[in-house]
């Protein structure tokens, strides 16, 4: 037997999920509007309309922006993903660089940004003009609820947990709804500040271990992969503190006598290189593959496919070894 469809949705206006959708991804019912050429009245009254119909308010007021409730948080997901089927089954449609219109929502670190954004942006100047992109930090190591909810196109990082993770499902023989690309391999370095009591000392284990250590870590844990290569060899190091950009890191690395660990290809960035001693790790690392990681609902995108190819161009062009003559 089928189930009744319910009269509040045989009636509902499916304009009115787009407006969601759009209210959602903003954050804004202003930018809400102007994306969808409307007024904002017209925005506010559909999302009236669809308050009454689902019997929940949705969205607040909260600062100078809204905030969502938690059934629009449950709900939006299969909305825009069925918006998403529903657009490419109608209007199937191949990306033009240089006619589109489309934003980009990209999580990263600061390094990364510090060593891609720049190459990105110079593409997307000459290739396509009319596309923005917009960095948010990235707060995790495994960012994928980030990327189900739709609230990043794709994340670049470090992820080897979530990379086990995915093989390991993968070879089970479940679904697995994620794919990515390593863009490049980053070597992680010791740095302290230039004049620091171990500047001019052979770094060994033992003494590094000794010294007291900064940590940038997305999510506050006071444990990274420094920690687990050293605990694989049965030695520890104290943090002291930890933050969540590596610039900041920096910072605080130069005005005390703290050590931390940095990409290599970021301190030249910093603009504090002059300032910094940089060291070999005494001990062995494993190393850090920074990949690009998106839904697979999006694979198929051909705007997404265009994104991924020029991430990937960009960081090889960053990365690649110079030639010798």
């Amino acid at each position: 037997m089928n189930t009744p469809i319910p009269a509040s949705f045989r009636t509902l206006d499916l304009n009115l999920l787009r407006v969601f959708d759009e209210v959602m991804a903003e954050r804004s019912l202003t930018r809400a509007a102007r994306n969808l050429s409307l007024t904002q009245p017209a925005v506010s009254n559909a999302l009236r309309r669809l308050r009454d119909a689902l019997d929940d308010e949705l969205v607040r007021r909260h600062g100078h922006g809204i905030e969502p409730t938690p059934r629009a948080l449950a709900l939006w997901p299969s909305v825009r993903e069925a918006l998403r089927q529903l657009q490419a089954a109608i209007v199937p449609s191949l990306f033009v660089p240089a006619q589109a219109s489309s934003t980009f929502v990209l999580a990263m670190a600061d390094a990364t940004a510090a060593e891609l954004m720049g190459g990105l942006a110079r593409r997307l100047e000459s290739d396509a003009p009319g596309v923005s992109l917009r960095v948010v930090p990235l707060t995790t190591r495994d960012p994928r609820r980030l990327l189900s909810d739709g609230a990043a196109d794709m994340a670049l990082g470090y992820f080897p947990a979530v990379l086990t993770d995915l093989t390991a499902r993968a070879q089970a023989g479940e679904a697995v709804t994620f794919e990515h690309q390593r863009l490049y391999a980053g070597e992680y370095v010791c740095v302290m500040r230039k004049g620091h009591p171990m500047a001019d000392l052979p770094l060994s284990t033992e003494s590094y271990c000794a010294a007291r250590h900064l940590l940038v870590s997305f999510s506050g844990r006071p444990y990274g992969f420094v920690d687990e290569a050293l605990a694989s060899i049965g030695q520890q190091r104290r943090i002291v503190i930890t933050v969540n950009q590596f610039f900041t890191a920096g910072q605080v690395v130069v005005n005390s006598d703290l050590l931390t660990v940095l990409p290599r290809h970021f301190v030249p960035t910093t603009g504090m290189a002059d300032q910094l001693v940089l060291r070999e790790l005494p001990f062995d690392v494993p190393p850090v593959h920074v990949q690009a990681l998106w839904h697979r609902r999006l694979q198929h995108d051909s705007a997404h496919q265009w994104l991924r190819s020029q991430l990937l161009q960009v960081a090889q062009q960053a990365f690649m070894p110079e030639s010798t003559p």
